[in-house]
Formats: structure tokens, sequence, C-alpha cells
């Protein structure tokens, strides 16, 4: 009767760990499933806030050690680090963002070790004309870019080359370090040479499919979790479109961007469409990029941007850069003595978001 009980015991375990969502990567790393199933639990608990290119620069700094815009506000970190590596395929040693790629490294194994959460995205060159990510000249592109396309050995090499930044990430321990990684975003608009306008559906489909492939099976990265990115979109339908399939994708997200009168209503559509879709597949939950003009409004971080998204499980949300110097790009998080400063700090202080100390 004892050995009966405690094979029973040893099933309901065996049971209950199989029945915890784990990534579409069969063969992702321990970190990565630990680092998947947290965000799940965090999601019900709260949303964590990101920033793009948090370390390297604000509006009126560069590259100074420990400078932070949200931590000089807050006095706290992000929870999530945006970086991106737009430049690394053509061999460069600084990104579009002219942020050196050595750094980046450094910087998310530094925050890594402190508990932080890393995702990156890729505005790579156009394979096929070799122009900018924004170089929608042609619609043939991505076909180019897929087997037996006159371009799919270049993007081998544009892919081995972002597979050894990736394989370099390692921690303290070496171990790889789970990254959330986001290409062939905001496809639902024609701005980029993926977008909609530039490559049929099925073409779409393939590019993802073979780039996840690739750096699964041919170059055995197995610490990544694939965010499937779209722009604002109006049904389920819409999003799910262009939708590469749950085997290769782990967060649903998508990116918004406060222009228009209607900004909170579409965002609320947004969160409620990807938060269900994300609740039916098991699937993470978030807004991978998001701004307003805080500047204009001082009160946008709890009026507008809390208040929308606090009726919905979204694991994060992240606000895009404060780009150093421009006279083009506004400031998408707070600086300290900005006009929304105060704001930002009733928005930290709110139960629903959670930053760097709040997921230790």
């Amino acid at each position: 009767m004892k050995n009966l009980l405690i094979a029973l015991l040893i099933c309901i375990g065996i049971a209950a760990q199989a029945a915890k969502p784990v990534p579409s990567d069969p063969k992702a790393t321990a970190e990565t499933i630990k680092l998947y199933q947290k965000m799940l639990k965090l999601q019900s608990k709260g949303m964590m806030f990101g920033h793009q290119d948090d370390l390297p620069y604000g509006t009126t700094w560069y590259d100074v050690e420990g400078r932070s815009d949200v931590r000089e506000v807050c006095g706290d970190y992000p929870a999530i680090f945006g970086w991106e590596l737009g430049h690394l395929e053509l061999d460069h040693a600084y990104s579009i963002d002219s942020v050196k790629f050595s750094k980046i490294s450094a910087w998310i194994k530094q925050m890594d070790q402190q508990g932080a959460i890393n995702t990156i995205s890729w505005h790579f060159h156009n394979p096929l004309t070799g122009g900018t990510a924004w170089d929608t000249s042609s619609k043939k592109t991505v076909a180019a870019m897929l087997p037996g396309g006159e371009k799919n050995k270049l993007y081998n090499q544009y892919l081995d080359k972002l597979a050894t930044f990736m394989l370099g990430l390692k921690d303290n321990k070496g171990n790889y370090i789970p990254i959330l990684f986001r290409p062939f975003h905001e496809h639902t608009g024609s701005w980029f040479w993926w977008g909609k306008d530039l490559c049929t559906v099925a073409e779409y489909k393939a590019l993802w499919r073979y780039t996840v492939t690739y750096l699964r099976d041919t170059k055995n990265i197995h610490h990544l979790l694939y965010t499937y990115s779209t722009g604002s979109i109006s049904t389920p339908e819409e999003y799910l479109e262009r939708y590469p399939g749950d085997d290769l994708i782990d967060i649903l997200a998508f990116d918004s961007y406060d222009g228009a009168k209607d900004f909170t209503t579409s965002l609320a559509n947004n969160c409620k469409i990807v938060s269900k879709l994300g609740a039916e597949k098991g699937k993470i939950s978030a807004v991978s990029e998001v701004g307003g003009h805080i500047a204009k409004n001082p009160q946008w971080w709890t009026n507008v941007l809390l208040e929308t998204l606090r009726p919905y499980n979204m694991s994060y949300a992240l606000v895009w850069r404060n780009a150093y110097k421009s006279t083009k790009e506004i400031a998408y998080a707070p600086e300290k003595g900005a006009v929304s400063a105060e704001d930002f700090v009733k928005f930290y202080n709110d139960p629903k978001t959670l930053f760097l100390k709040d997921i230790k």
C-alpha cells in the first residue's frame, strides 16, 4: 500500500510538472524554461515596465556608467531592457542607434545578473537591395532570402553573425542568458521591407519558420523566446493573419504609439485581443513597444497608459528610447526634471507596475 501511495505521488508530481507551460523550443535551456514560466506567473501579478536603450544614453548624456533616466526619476531600473542589433549583419562595431555591440553584450550580462529581462530587436539591412530596414523599394526581398532565392546564402551569413552574438551571451556560471528575440515586427504595416505589402502571407510565415529553424537546428541556439509583434490591429483575424505557428512563437505582442484621438480605445482593443489569444494558446502577452507625447501630457503615465492597461494581463509594456541629442525623436521615458516625472513616480508606485526590484 505504501509503495502504491509513493508511486501515485510521483505520478502526480510528474503530471503537475508536465502541466507547466513550456517554450515553443523543445530543446529550450533550463534557464529559458524558468524565465518563460516566471514571466507567465508575473503576468498575473502585474505588468513589467521596459525601456529601450535605458543604459547606453539619454537625451542629454551618452555612455555614462550607471546612468539611467528611469532610475534617476523613480529610484529603480526597468524590469525589461530593450536592445537593438541592426548593423550587426554588416560587421559594424556600433548598432544603428550608435551603441557598441560589445557594450550591449556587457550590459545584457550585467542586468541579467541583477535579475532583469532582456529583449532584442533587429532592424537589419535589406538583403536584396542593400538598403536599410526601411527600404521598401522591392517586393521580392523576402522571397529572395528563402531557400532557392538569390539572397539565401547572404541571409544565412546574417544569421551566422546573429548566432555568434547570441551564443556569446553567458552568465557567470557559463549558462546561456535567456533572450526575448523580436524580429520582423510591425509587419502589419508596410514601412519595413518585411511589411504586409512587400511580401505574401506565405512568404512572411516561411521567413519566420526558416529563421527559427536555422537558429535552433543549424546554430544550436535554444535560449531564445521568440516574440511575434504586430502593429496596431482591429481584430483577432488581422492579428493572426501572418502568425507563423505555435511551435515557433512564445510571446504574443504588438506595438502601439499615441498619435490619434482614439489611442486609448485602440490600445485597449489590442490588449483585449492579444491577452485573450495569449491565454488560449498558453503564451505570454505583451505590449512590445508603446509611447506617447509625455512632454505634452504630463499625466500620460497614469491617465493614459496605466489606466488603459490596468484591466488586462499583459506581461510588460516597453517604451521606446530617449534618443541622444535628437532633433527628430521625442523622449519616450521620463527624465529628471521633466514635466511628466512626478506622474511617472505615481506610475512606478502603483501596485500594477513592476520594476526591477519587484521581479528579483
